[in-house]
């Protein structure tokens, strides 16, 4: 296929996505009409500017609403979960429209640059997979920040019951006197209980948004407690004790454990960053260990070995506490 063949499918192919698009867009935003006319009598009087800056981020508003209801069959419980564990802005359809269009990007730079089908399709995988992996650092980046916090919260909570506070007014008082993420996450429980959840199932909700074993411990301490009666304070004390001795012993066998685990990382990722690299640099060369017959084996292998050779590492290191 010649060059101006392809140049040909692709202002066709940015075309038509192009148009969808617009048809997408002009879908979702009908109604608005009527929504305008009956806010010229429902809004108060007020500056041209505001009104026009408040009518824009109803729109914005109504828009993206009607494109979540629109693509809700696309999403999952899963994903929703990880968004709020990473605390992103944005909602399950969003996220997969933003991977869905750099995954798209990256094939036709690719595609467009390096004059390669299989360089676009290699830039499109990277494109792909960079939103999930960030996605899944900043969950481990704050559950880890959460779990330092952990001990602070529990002492905060402690002092509060022991003044004379109930347990819902010791976690407001977790939520003014913390910092996020720790301050974040007990807002999200007080907005739950405050809409009806009960505050065991709030608490349970939380756990499952942090994974974290110490946070699963405490809340099963108070809701045990809330339901057989006791002293919450001694049961904090000694909970906060516990936590503070696994952090410690944890953070022991991690540094004992970090040669090993950096080295596991390096392997893994060598031999897909440098087949990646040999992807944009000189996809002929590479491409031949793709080709039907033998030497197909040989990239299928060192991937299989790759990946159980990380997993035996990451399960000789891994030591429960």
């Amino acid at each position: 296929m010649s060059f101006p063949v392809l140049v040909w499918i692709v202002a066709i192919i940015v075309l038509a996505g192009g148009l969808t698009l617009i048809g997408l867009i002009r879908l979702l935003s009908a109604g608005d009409e009527i929504q305008n006319r009956l806010s010229n009598y429902a809004v108060a009087p007020d500056e041209p500017s505001q009104r026009d800056t408040g009518r824009r981020r109803a729109r914005l508003f109504r828009l993206r609403a009607r494109m979540n209801t629109t693509m809700s069959m696309f999403v999952s419980a899963k994903l929703g979960l990880q968004l709020l564990s990473a605390n992103w802005p944005i909602t399950e359809t969003e996220f997969i429209l933003i991977r869905l269009g750099a995954t798209l990007v990256g094939f036709f730079i690719g595609w467009l640059l390096l004059g390669s089908l299989i360089s676009g399709a290699g830039l499109a995988l990277l494109a792909y997979i960079i939103p999930g992996v960030s996605l899944n650092r900043s969950i481990y980046q704050r559950q880890i920040l959460f779990q330092k916090q952990l001990p602070d919260v529990l002492v905060l909570l402690s002092g509060a019951l022991r003044s004379g506070y109930s347990l819902q007014q010791a976690l407001e008082l977790v939520t003014r006197e913390t910092r996020p993420p720790a301050s974040e996450e007990f807002i999200r429980v007080g907005r739950e209980v405050s809409l009806g959840l009960p505050l065991n199932q709030a608490l349970i909700n939380l756990t499952d948004r942090m994974h974290n074993d110490d946070l699963y411990l405490v809340v099963t301490a108070i809701n045990i407690n809330s339901k057989v009666g006791g002293n919450m304070v001694v049961m904090l004390e000694a909970v906060t004790k516990t936590i503070r001795e696994r952090i410690r012993l944890f953070g022991e066998l991690r540094a004992l454990t970090s040669q090993q685990r950096f080295n596991s990382y390096i392997l893994t990722l060598l031999p897909i960053g440098f087949g990646a690299l040999m992807f944009v640099l000189n996809p002929k060369y590479i491409s031949r260990l793709f080709e039907p017959g033998i030497w197909l084996c040989i990239p299928i292998g060192a991937l299989v070995t790759t990946i159980l050779g990380n997993i035996v590492i990451q399960k000789l290191v891994k030591i429960d506490v």
